[in-house]
């Protein structure tokens, strides 16, 4: 009997491409998108926290209202988004670049008070080979901890932090294109604390909540917090949480940062250019 990948879906395909997470789907035209298949799309991208949409041709007005759909459109505090399209932050590095945007984990803008919900990223041109993102799961992650840990950490939260618009200038020095999207966040919020264990707002489940932004816990010195947080980061990532995602021209990934790290791979010296667009969203609880 052949295999049900519709999953009691009516409109959409969804394949898992790994045990922990991640689903391709197919049915989905993101230029002609009916509220039905939205409706199933999302609920896919709830359960599966990472989808993955093929061949997609898109403008950047409709990548924008795809967006739309989700919610408000976040800004960057740090980086400007495209002159044309300041939704859009445009992830561009040569074969003449040595710094990756994003190569390390993390989710995105846990430093800010309202952290983003949502990425979308959509791959205009891509390596022929490498330049994959890794994702993981925070949902697992955080199932794997001792019931002790779970109680221990249960009131606990991280300060996460951002940090300057000059280190970043200075860290972009070598990727000309993004050191030039740099700016002074002026007086919006770029360190916040956050619960180490989030409950997803919509699902209802709990998951780990630490990355690359979290320097310490918040009310404990960084000594204090180094060895514990060190364990928490590297537990978080254990392979047996990731899925890794191909790039291919037309690819559209959308992944929800509330559950989910993930990790731009720096494993290649071609041209690659993306189009970036963030989700607000709320304050973890």
């Amino acid at each position: 009997m052949p295999l049900d990948l519709t999953n009691g879906y009516q409109h959409i395909t969804v394949r898992p491409f790994a045990g922990s997470m991640g689903a391709e789907i197919d049915g989905v035209d993101l230029a002609n998108l009916s509220d039905e298949v939205f409706a199933e799309l999302k609920s896919a991208w709830l359960e599966h926290q990472v989808v993955v949409l093929r061949n997609q041709k898109i403008t950047p007005e409709q990548q924008i209202a795809f967006a739309h759909r989700f919610g408000e459109i976040h800004h960057h505090p740090f980086m400007k988004g495209m002159d044309a399209y300041p939704d859009i932050l445009e992830i561009k590095k040569e074969p003449t670049d040595s710094y990756t945007f994003g190569a390390a984990w993390h989710t995105d803008q846990m430093f800010n008070p309202k952290p983003a919900m949502a990425t979308m990223l959509y791959a205009h041109e891509v390596p022929s080979a490498g330049g994959d993102t890794m994702f993981a799961n925070m949902y697992d992650a955080y199932d794997a901890l001792s019931d002790g840990m779970k109680t221990m950490l249960a009131d606990v939260k991280g300060w996460c932090v951002g940090g300057k618009a000059a280190d970043r200038g200075s860290r972009y020095g070598s990727n000309p294109d993004m050191a030039s999207k740099v700016r002074d966040p002026g007086d919006l919020q770029t360190e916040s604390a956050h619960p180490l264990i989030r409950t997803h707002p919509e699902t209802g489940r709990k998951a780990l909540y630490v990355g690359s932004h979290v320097k310490r816990f918040d009310g404990f010195t960084e000594a204090e917090s180094d060895g514990m947080l060190k364990y928490l980061k590297a537990h978080s990532i254990r392979p047996e949480f990731t899925c890794r995602v191909r790039w291919q021209p037309g690819s559209l990934t959308l992944w929800d940062n509330r559950c989910v790290q993930h990790y731009a791979v720096p494993d290649y010296t071609e041209r690659r250019r993306m189009h970036r667009i963030t989700i607000c969203g709320d304050v973890p609880f």
